[in-house]
């Protein structure tokens, strides 16, 4: 079964800002955790991280589901300069309610210089049938309610013009 849940909101930065913060910054400043899920706290294996094709180790704070340490794998699966990026977040070390793998598309839209449109969509991805319905709730109200936390922090990061760690 695959679920898909969308945010939007507009940015208030260059176009280059609100494409690059989510991939290129300090991760663990977009993903600082939410009730059952853990603080992201550093990705090993990540030298060519931003790359199509390219992959790194996220590691993850210990939390009320999980005993920390490695937690999944990112994968970039596409990059369109200013426009959009598509990974994967895979290989899960830690129980995901029957989810194999998450795709997340984070798409910028330059509605005039220095109002960005951005559309961020998950598709969580389950096989296993028991499930589907906890995965269904999972996605359309846990998921959705992380995103937008997601979202203002990168916000933030964009106002701050926090530095890119990768190319």
């Amino acid at each position: 079964m695959q679920t898909s849940i969308k945010v939007t909101t507009i940015y208030n930065c260059s176009l280059e800002r609100a494409f690059k913060t989510p991939m290129l910054c300090d991760i663990s400043k977009v993903h600082t955790g939410f009730l059952i899920m853990p603080k992201v706290t550093h990705c090993t294996d990540d030298e060519n991280w931003g790359k199509p094709g390219f992959s790194k180790k996220v590691f993850a704070a210990k939390s009320l589901t999980f005993a920390g340490g490695e937690a999944s794998s990112d994968k970039v699966i596409e990059r369109v300069e200013n426009e959009y990026w598509k990974i994967e977040v895979s290989d899960f070390k830690m129980s995901m309610l029957g989810f194999s793998k998450f795709v997340g598309k984070w798409k910028t839209t330059e509605l005039e210089a220095n109002k960005i449109l951005i559309d961020y969509t998950y598709t969580m991805h389950s096989e296993i049938t028991l499930l589907y319905p906890l995965n269904w709730l999972f996605t359309k109200i846990f998921w959705k309610i992380y995103m937008k936390r997601v979202l203002e922090n990168i916000r933030k990061m964009t106002l701050e013009k926090e530095p890119y760690l990768f190319e």
